[in-house]
């Protein structure tokens, strides 16, 4: 069977922590969308990661780890972070990567860096990893599939040419800069391919006979669904979708192979980037809920930058469960709010003088203000607690409420950061 791990809000919910334990009982997990500019943190025997484009799965012995055709795939970074596993005593993991993947060309980061340059105030919060020029590139097709790189310097410099004619029509008068160089780039290509043809699989050939075999695979998306490119808070949102259904296009599968969908969201909410984001708290009641938060704060694990924080909203993740199709949620990080007499939690929006419940489009979320339900805190550390039933009675109040306003069952409660802080639950409403 397949199950997909994905994100309820705007990313950072979780997702590595859960994909890390569900891939217990798992054989294979895929990473199928995304690039390397958003990180999964993970605690385990090995130590604490921050993995950017390595499936959650690589810490598991027998798991097969696939970069699915979906992912932006930066060969230099997966290299350094296969490099940086392995010296730290994990032993080297299965991977597999797909045929068919689109490679991080080294302009892509170039244009993204200068293009928020450009942009100043008005900028859309990027990590300038590249990602928006590459799926810009991968739809206008001039992407470039990694199989591409094996063919001889004639075909490549075709290609070459016909793509540096377009950037440098740009580099040259936009941004006043110089064009690529097209020599270096054919270098470029032929110095890295060698270092990722052991791992080149035809992915959807594998999984096909996998399926059929009866094998377990996780799909672990990137970001949330408020950063989903349709759906999410356009134009401040990310470049490839992070929704449950696309791991069937980003891995290659069949959609109906799809059964379960762990939608991913946190005990109070963080944001990714700039963009709406109504429960947003600031001052110092922002600073102390960004330094309880997360495993050491809420800090980028890839730019290592402030997160925007703020209260759980209601609004936005009951949204984001409906778009996900989830089946099941992982309510996450729920131990970091225990330093608060009360927490309050936004149940609707105010939007115009009127409440509304329902998540708006973009230019009518940018006036909307949160209204606040308040709850009492639990005032004690929850981490250590296996049995949902031993948890304080506030804590067990403040989960029952947001399952019965989400309309959607809460079975996994994340309590810690480390793999075992997991409280599995029978939800009422399973």
């Amino acid at each position: 069977m397949v199950k997909a791990v994905v994100g309820v809000n705007w990313g950072d919910e979780g997702k590595g922590k859960i994909t890390d334990t569900l891939a217990e009982k798992a054989d294979i997990v895929i990473r199928f969308q995304g690039g390397a500019n958003a990180g999964h943190t993970i605690v385990n025997d090995y130590g604490k990661f921050a993995l950017h484009l390595l499936p959650s799965g690589v810490f598991h012995r027998n798991i097969v780890n696939i970069l699915g055709n979906g992912v932006a795939f930066d060969i230099d970074k997966f290299v350094n972070e296969m490099e940086d596993i392995t010296s730290k005593g994990v032993p080297e993991p299965n991977i597999m990567i797909s045929d068919r993947i689109q490679v991080m060309m080294p302009y892509h980061i170039l244009f993204d860096t200068l293009e928020e340059e450009r942009l100043a105030g008005k900028s859309f919060g990027s990590t300038k990893s590249g990602i928006a020029p590459f799926y810009s590139d991968k739809f206008a097709k001039i992407g470039w599939q990694i199989n591409e790189f094996f063919q001889d310097d004639a075909a490549l410099m075709e290609k070459i040419n016909r793509v540096a004619d377009i950037k440098d029509a740009v580099l040259i008068n936009l941004y006043h800069k110089e064009g690529i160089d097209r020599e270096g780039l054919l270098n470029w290509i032929k110095e890295r391919r060698d270092k990722v043809k052991p791992y080149l699989r035809d992915v959807s050939l594998y999984l096909d006979k996998a399926l059929k075999e009866d094998k377990t695979v996780l799909l672990e998306g990137q970001l949330g669904t408020i950063k989903d490119p349709d759906h999410g808070i356009y134009p401040m949102v990310t470049s490839s979708s992070p929704i449950a259904g696309y791991g069937a296009i980003g891995a290659g599968i069949p959609p109906y192979e799809i059964k379960e969908i762990v939608a991913v969201t946190k005990a109070y909410s963080s944001a990714v980037g700039a963009g709406a984001f109504v429960s947003e708290v600031f001052g110092d009641e922002a600073v102390s809920l960004r330094n309880h938060g997360g495993d050491g704060g809420e800090y980028g694990a890839t730019t290592g930058r402030p997160r925007r924080v703020g209260w759980y909203d209601l609004v936005a993740s009951r949204y984001g469960c409906r778009l996900q199709g989830a089946t099941d949620v992982a309510f996450t990080v729920l131990d970091d709010l225990g330093y608060l007499d009360e927490i309050p939690v936004c149940v609707a929006y105010e939007l115009d003088g009127k409440e509304i419940t329902d998540f708006p489009v973009t230019k009518d979320l940018e006036r909307c203000k949160p209204v606040y339900r308040v709850f009492k805190g639990w005032k004690c550390d929850i981490r250590g607690i296996r049995n949902y039933d031993d948890l304080p009675k506030e804590t067990k109040d403040y989960v029952e409420f947001i399952e019965e306003k989400l309309g959607y069952p809460i079975t996994i409660i994340s309590n810690g950061p480390a793999r075992d802080d997991i409280i599995y639950r029978k939800s009422p409403l399973k």
